[in-house]
């Protein structure tokens, strides 16, 4: 029954921040998800995760292809589907990204411990753990239903479990924080996959024709959720300075966000578009001149997040200024493959130069794409959390 009432929750939210049929639509698209992982072939690895959305398209799906790519039988399914209980002989390890400990997947998780298979607990944000959620703004805008997922953290019950000895996450910030619960821990980056590098090969080429000076400069922002309201509210001062300076530069928002109230007086300078799909994101992005990933600095909920904004952008050839969080500070080098600013001054100093200089956003850009090629691609590997899996898996054949 709880598990229903978060569901709800979910929907409720949906139409609320994007309207009945939006809303409904994803709803849908969930169910549809549920529906195409219910058949599960037996395999080495199985990975369950909450649902849809990025963070189950990078955490399950892409790392699944990664594992195939090095021989492994994988699979992925769903937190809701049916036959979950069923699994726990088929597989010799399970992934729980994201699981709620409730319904068919406590089945599982408890089945898979009474005969000995290796769990390992994996996630991309600091949901885990309710302490956190203060710093979590997403959270207050929650239907009170939705909350309820959160009340324990989002498979806290796993985390604090002495027998799920292993954990894999994102980022080295998220490592550690699992690191202080007893885990062994492998840190598993976010990586496109084959499809999205295949979408972005063209959008690449298409985009170089942009590098040229040209009337109109773009700075593009990809939010996704409503949560990072207060994200782009770093950019506030940012923007004021730079519109002043600057009559040709717009700023393209896709995904929902509220704009603060002190950026009104430049709003015809704003265009803002709702998300889209996965191969049509790529193509937005392409369209950009400057991709913009700001986040507040010291706010442990955004020193979690990935440095996907980053290598997404990277991969069609577009420069990023992201805010100097662990993450991007370990992921960019400075000023070759992209910016990271501390405060507002370079902020400023770092759009601006890449607003002024055609060239210089067509080597940053270039060198970006070079970056995700090498380490952002489910061809490249994580040997020492391949060569763990290869031994548990001899473990339980």
């Amino acid at each position: 029954m709880k598990l229903w009432l978060i569901k709800c929750g979910k929907v409720l939210n949906a139409i609320k921040r994007d309207g009945l049929w939006r809303g409904l639509s994803k709803a849908l698209h969930g169910l549809w998800a549920l529906v195409r992982t219910m058949y599960v072939p037996a395999g080495d690895i199985l990975i369950i995760t909450s649902g849809i959305g990025d963070s189950a398209r990078y955490r399950a799906h892409h790392v699944a292809e990664e594992l195939r790519h090095s021989g492994f039988r994988v699979s992925v399914t769903v937190q809701d589907n049916p036959f979950l209980p069923r699994y726990a002989q088929k597989f010799c390890v399970f992934v729980f990204h994201r699981v709620l400990y409730m319904g068919r997947a406590r089945v599982l998780y408890d089945r898979a411990k009474e005969q000995k298979k290796t769990i390992i607990f994996e996630t991309d944000d600091l949901v885990y753990d309710p302490r956190y959620l203060v710093h979590m703004d997403f959270y207050n805008h929650m239907q009170a239903f939705e909350r309820l997922q959160y009340k324990d953290g989002v498979g806290g019950e796993m985390v604090r479990d002495p027998y799920v000895k292993v954990a894999t996450t994102t980022t080295s910030f998220l490592a550690q924080k699992l690191r202080e619960e007893g885990k062994k821990v492998f840190i598993v980056p976010n990586k496109l996959s084959d499809e999205d590098v295949a979408h972005a090969k063209p959008l690449f080429a298409h985009h170089v024709k942009m590098y040229a000076p040209r009337d109109e400069i773009i700075i593009g922002y990809f939010s996704g959720v409503i949560s990072h309201n207060k994200d782009f509210a770093v950019l506030t001062p940012v923007l004021k300075e730079l519109f002043k300076r600057y009559a040709h530069i717009r700023v393209a928002i896709y995904g929902p966000l509220d704009l603060d109230d002190a950026l009104c007086e430049y709003k015809d300078r704003f265009v803002q578009n709702t998300y889209v799909p996965r191969a049509q994101h790529f193509a937005n992005v392409a369209a950009v001149d400057i991709n913009v990933a700001p986040l507040e600095v010291g706010n442990p909920f955004c020193e979690a997040k990935s440095e996907l904004k980053f290598f997404e952008a990277g991969i069609v050839g577009v420069p990023t200024v992201a805010s100097k969080t662990q993450t991007f500070n370990e992921a960019i080098t400075q000023g070759v493959d992209g910016f990271v600013a501390y405060d507002t001054h370079e902020w400023i100093e770092y759009l601006s130069l890449l607003i002024d200089d055609a060239t210089l956003r067509r080597s940053i850009g270039t060198a970006a794409r070079q970056t995700a090629l090498q380490y952002y691609t489910t061809h490249t590997h994580n040997e020492a959390y391949e060569a763990f899996l290869r031994t548990k898996i001899a473990e339980h054949t």
